[in-house]
């Protein structure tokens, strides 16, 4: 992996139309197929922090620039924090970086989607995995290849996530073997959403789709979710409950059901009008 690099290893646009309703947060180290290092961890945990916190960001893609999503760890550099002088200390931190950006990918109220084309390596299946939607490109190739270098599958959530995706016995494979698994695999497990030519403009769009629902329920929607994980089934129901009766509270709601209630009394008009004229005489 050879090639000069942009000006910061994270580029951040917005999308959705003049509101920029959607974050595009793109890794942009393509000479090094997008390979993690801290400094970029550490900007992708603060750009996600700070579109957490923004209300007017509803749905956030997740993208690599060129022609990977990520190649995993940056064998070169590692992910060592360089600004820690003893290297126990600056391994730590640099794993630490790596943690706060799958938690951030979580824990952000907007949902998050992969659009990931060629290589998922890693670390960067990790990321890919974190996040709760993946549109693939035809050539993707998510890749687990620890145990063939001497290490455990569990990097940065993989061995947490991919379980609860795709079932523990397929995730078990693909660790064991230390397999890979392409575009028509992945949507056959549920890894992937559907296969996109460009998936990144497919990513884009679906994000503007979700940008477009009110945004309580949505938000509400992606902590129910995580809460899946980890809640008996009496909490979560009683989670669930406190959400409904919140997101019957709220201005979006009732702006909905009364955007609703008009197109009901237009389509019934409609079909008044339209009998009537079928009526003979």
């Amino acid at each position: 992996m050879t090639g000069s690099e942009p000006a910061g290893p994270l580029v951040t646009r917005r999308a959705g139309g003049l509101d920029g309703t959607v974050a595009v947060v793109t890794l942009a180290r393509p000479g090094r197929l997008n390979a993690l290092t801290a400094p970029l961890l550490t900007a992708l945990r603060s750009e996600l922090d700070g579109i957490g916190d923004d209300t007017a960001c509803r749905a956030v893609v997740l993208t690599g620039e060129g022609t990977s999503f990520c190649s995993g760890m940056d064998l070169d550099t590692g992910i060592t924090d360089d600004t820690y002088g003893d290297p126990v200390q600056a391994g730590l931190a640099g794993l630490q970086a790596g943690v706060a950006a799958i938690i951030a990918l979580r824990e952000i109220r907007q949902p998050v989607i992969a659009a990931v084309r060629g290589n998922a390596v890693g670390a960067g299946f990790s990321l890919a995995a974190a996040c709760d939607l993946r549109i693939v490109a035809p050539d993707v190739r998510f890749s687990a290849p620890f145990v063939r270098l001497g290490v455990s599958a569990g990097d940065l959530g993989l061995s947490w996530f991919l379980p609860r995706i795709v079932g523990w016995g397929r995730a078990a494979e693909v660790f064991y073997r230390a397999a890979s698994i392409n575009a028509q695999m992945a949507v056959a497990t549920g890894l992937a959403s559907e296969v996109a030519d460009d998936p990144l403009a497919r990513a884009v769009e679906l994000a503007c789709q979700i940008a477009g629902h009110p945004g309580y329920g949505v938000a509400a929607t992606k902590e129910l979710l995580n809460a899946t994980w980890s809640s008996s089934l009496r909490d979560h129901l009683a989670s669930e409950g406190r959400a409904q009766v919140l997101g019957l509270l709220t201005g979006d709601h009732r702006a909905a059901l009364d955007a609703q209630r008009s197109a009901m009394s237009q389509r019934s008009a409609m079909s008044q009008r339209s009998a009537r004229a079928e009526r003979p005489g």
